[in-house]
């Protein structure tokens, strides 16, 4: 079964040209089956690229997802045209008043590292969106900035400041081959990494939470929590094959120190076009996130959380 999306939603043809199962609603609406409803806490100021590369992992499985997008309220973005955010995301608000409920949400990162976490402008609303989850939300996968800052509002594991950035695609280590998260992972992988921040391996053991992907040279990428049934990646599986060199072109044109991204490059030269050497696990982990969910979800939608 495809994705359902709008069809004036940009994905819907982003999606369709590379060959994903993609469904408007009226089409969707013909079939006597229940999607999985996955909504999308975009907070990064690149919602279309971000909408299409997530649309484009969930979309990917044999079930049909209904894919809502959704923004915080008073927050305004400065990257995307009003007219999209209006048209294809309703805010937090409206959501949590409907009182309706969602198998599975994902909450993104946010270009917001520097902040401690109580100073983001929507730290207040994030905290109610993280405890709105525990009675709305079948499963929910903190992304980056996102995951880190569920696990310290639930836990408070705190984040720490890099000397550097970590950037690259690095090598990781698979912990927990059983975990039905990394069904048909390898031993090790390549997962992009992008980020001024990280969380010490020791303090997330110390919170119970077991972590299932980890780098000896970025720490801890892949955690679970099944207390409040959610999982955390700190790192971007989600990462177009050149996402890393639009950031590092970015910043090189803005003049701030960046390194080359490690091990992203062919021999490290970024004349050379990069290569994507991560979108199989990419697609294996967002399969088997969405298959936990269609495993043990409700069919009742208004059962999830009681």
């Amino acid at each position: 079964m495809p994705i359902r999306l709008p069809s004036d939603l940009p994905a819907f043809d982003v999606l369709t040209r590379e060959g994903v199962m993609v469904m408007s609603e009226e089409q969707a609406a013909r079939q006597d089956i229940r999607p999985l409803r996955i909504g999308l806490l975009n907070l990064m100021p690149k919602k279309i690229q971000t909408e299409n590369q997530f649309a484009r992992l969930i979309g990917a499985t044999p079930l049909q997802i209904d894919f809502q997008l959704i923004r915080m309220t008073e927050h305004q973005t400065k990257n995307t045209a009003a007219e999209h955010m209006e048209a294809f995301y309703r805010p937090f608000a409206e959501v949590a008043d409907s009182g309706e409920k969602l198998d599975g949400l994902i909450i993104t990162g946010a270009p917001i590292e520097h902040l401690p976490f109580e100073e983001v402008t929507y730290w207040e609303e994030l905290t109610q969106v993280f405890d709105w989850t525990q009675t709305h939300v079948h499963s929910t996968f903190g992304v980056c900035w996102g995951g880190m800052a569920m696990i310290y509002h639930f836990h408070g594991v705190p984040k720490h400041m890099l000397d550097a950035k970590a950037f690259g695609a690095v090598r990781h280590i698979n912990q927990a081959p059983t975990s039905p998260y990394l069904n048909g992972f390898s031993d090790d992988m390549v997962i992009p990494v992008s980020r001024w921040t990280e969380m010490n391996r020791g303090e997330i053991a110390a919170a119970g939470l077991p972590i299932l992907i980890d780098s000896e040279t970025t720490g801890p990428c892949l955690v679970e929590d099944p207390a409040h049934r959610a999982i955390y990646i700190f790192n971007h599986l989600e990462y177009d094959s050149g996402t890393l060199k639009e950031e590092y072109d970015r910043d090189v044109a803005a003049g701030k120190p960046i390194n080359v991204p490690a091990n992203y490059y062919p021999g490290d030269d970024p004349t050379k076009p990069p290569q994507n050497r991560w979108r199989s696990h990419a697609h294996l982990l967002y399969g088997n996130w969405i298959n936990q969910i269609y495993q043990s979800t409700p069919y009742e939608l208004t059962s999830i959380g009681s």
